[in-house]
């Protein structure tokens, strides 16, 4: 059986008890000695204080010493002292105080040193890791930066308690431009050592709480071994296509130029000649416009922005492409390089055009986005595409036409991201495809221009 709940209650009652028997039997002396009940009652009462007092200043002592030592350990565990254990002395609920506070103690540093080992473990793997990493406070003032990071913004040997933007005034300008924006970027920079090439990095930035306070993770990855891969897995398929679409052309051309050799040579095939050089011209022109599409995307200009009429600008389009409108066309103007938009909305409507839909449901939609900006709609009712070809629609010299170049939907991805713009694919419920482009807001001189306020 486990020891009483409340066992100090009852040793305190225990003394309260005899110190009453004891103080009732001096009375009873007293008061056989003749004395007056006056005299008996105060001897009585300053004998029973004093006797009371005594009692339970021998009663209260091992229970304040005990009461202090958890106070003082519950005090270390606040300044993350948990190596303070107690002696188990005694019976009662001290002894049980004592002993679950040393339980406490020990639950605490084993998770502390769990932590600890935690901590470690994840610091070593920080330190190593390839990518520089900084943490940063509200303060903005550095309290983490590892090996990588040190070796990247400065040659300090140590960056935690300094301020980002002194460490920031030591570092290449497109670096510090990325670092400081506070957002994703990317930054490509020549270090100053002879014969060092250029280099690209990713800079990823996300803030969090900790401990209530806004932190700011910054990670930056060198990505330039990735790129100049997957530069070098992009030459290689142009050049395949390159070699394959020329081999197409120049092989026919060639048979066609001894077919015309031998008809030029016999009179009775002369009348061939034409019809030969005929088909060499659609060669060579085929493979004229297969290079002036990869040169198109090769040097795609900046775009020329300027306020344009969305159904002015539509209704432009349907001249050289027929489409319906679907719904009405927002007043507000859009800020966009008119003839790139119009590439890119002919090239949409041809292959609407061209995946098999019917004339009448080839249709456009135009709206206003939350911030300000127009959503672009292209649809059709055509066979649309199945779960690849939507995959690598946009991926540059994928092409599931058997004369496509795999340039078109590329093409207008760029020039749609080179206006701050994105281009999306989806399936149309009911069958055909919807092709979304997302332009971003004019900006306030421009807007306040077309309201008529400047």
């Amino acid at each position: 059986m486990g020891i009483p709940r409340f066992r100090l209650a009852h040793r305190l009652g225990l003394i309260v008890g005899v110190d009453l028997l004891l103080v009732c039997g001096l009375a009873a002396a007293l008061a056989s000695a003749r004395l007056s009940a006056t005299m008996v009652f105060f001897v009585s009462l300053l004998a029973g204080a004093c006797l009371t007092s005594w009692s339970l200043s021998r009663f209260w002592k091992p229970v304040r010493a005990t009461l202090q030592a958890v106070t003082d350990g519950v005090l270390s565990f606040q300044e993350n002292d948990f190596g303070i254990r107690l002696a188990a002395t005694g019976v009662g609920e001290l002894r049980e105080l004592v002993e679950l506070y040393n339980r406490v103690g020990d639950a605490l540093r084993s998770e502390r040193s769990e932590i600890y080992q935690r901590e470690l473990l994840l610091d070593t793997l920080l330190q190593g890791a390839p990518m520089a990493i900084l943490l940063v406070n509200e303060l903005d003032r550095i309290v983490y930066a590892n090996s990588a990071a040190r070796h990247l913004v400065t040659s300090a040997r140590r960056l935690p308690g300094r301020g980002l933007d002194e460490v920031l005034a030591s570092v290449p300008e497109p670096m510090r431009i990325a670092l400081a924006s506070g957002h994703d970027a990317l930054f490509t920079w020549t270090p100053a050592e002879p014969g060092a090439q250029e280099e690209t990095y990713r800079v990823v930035q996300r803030e969090f709480l900790l401990n209530t306070q806004t932190q700011r993770l910054i990670v930056v990855e060198r990505i330039t071994p990735e790129l100049r891969r997957q530069e070098v897995e992009v030459w290689k398929k142009v050049i395949r296509i390159m070699s394959h679409e020329l081999n197409n052309s120049v092989a026919p051309i060639s048979s066609l130029f001894h077919s015309a050799r031998v008809a030029a040579g016999r009179p009775e095939q002369s009348h061939r000649l034409d019809d030969i050089f005929r088909s060499i011209e659609e060669r060579v022109g085929h493979l004229r416009d297969f290079l002036d599409g990869y040169a198109r995307f090769a040097k795609l200009p900046p775009p020329r922005k300027e306020l344009v009429n969305w159904a002015d600008f539509l209704e432009g389009v349907r001249t050289f492409y027929p489409f319906h409108i679907e719904g009405p066309v927002p007043d507000r103007s859009g800020f966009f390089d008119a003839s790139q938009i119009q590439q890119v909305l002919i090239n949409l409507l041809k292959n609407a055009a061209e995946s098999g839909s019917p004339p009448q449901h080839v249709s456009a939609s135009l709206e206003t986005s939350a911030e300000g900006g127009a959503i672009l709609k292209v649809l059709d009712r055509g066979k649309g595409m199945d779960a690849e070809t939507m995959k690598n629609a946009l991926v540059p010299f994928y092409s599931s036409k058997r004369d496509g170049t795999g340039l078109g939907l590329p093409l207008c991805t760029e020039i749609l991201s080179a206006h701050g713009g994105t281009l999306t694919l989806e399936r149309r419920p009911g069958g055909g495809t919807v092709v979304t482009c997302t332009f971003p807001a004019a900006p306030a001189n421009e807007a306040r221009r077309a309201a008529g306020k400047i």
